[in-house]
């Protein structure tokens, strides 16, 4: 019976397998892979910050011309502010003193208020590129688990 078994078997000198690769190419092929995968992260990154660079050059001809504006038209209103509490202290050598001091005090006040709303708007939307984090923290993610399945 052995030999009945033994005729059915191929030799074990003649199986080759060809899907066997050397360290060497091993190594080859994984510095291929991460190269490639750095490669496409950085360009996403590239890419992503340049959209938002972009959108930030086209608006800043027009953020410049406005915060101008705004700056004239808020000079001439605190010059008015200060003309009409003047006015309530005619009376008094100090009454322009008092009326500056007055204005400083609400514009601090504002000034206050609206850069602690600005202040929470970045940090609610931020900079940072929030695509390219999301998948790099997906591939660590991956990475891991195809570290734990190998070894």
């Amino acid at each position: 019976m052995s030999n009945e078994y033994s005729t059915h078997l191929p030799d074990v000198k003649t199986v080759v397998n060809t899907h066997v690769k050397t360290i060497a190419e091993v190594v080859a092929d994984l510095k291929q892979e991460l190269q490639d995968f750095v490669s496409t992260r950085l360009a996403m990154l590239r890419t992503e910050m340049g959209t938002k660079l972009q959108t930030i050059k086209l608006a800043m001809p027009t953020l410049v011309v406005g915060l101008v504006l705004l700056g004239t038209a808020w000079l001439a209103f605190t010059g008015f502010l200060i003309c009409i509490i003047a006015q309530a202290f005619w009376g008094s050598s100090w009454a322009y003193v008092i009326s500056f001091i007055i204005v400083a005090v609400i514009y601090g006040a504002l000034g206050g208020i609206v850069a602690l709303f600005a202040w929470k708007k970045i940090n609610e939307s931020g900079v940072k590129p929030e695509r390219t984090i999301r998948v790099l923290e997906q591939d660590r993610i991956w990475l891991q688990t195809e570290a734990k399945t190998q070894v």
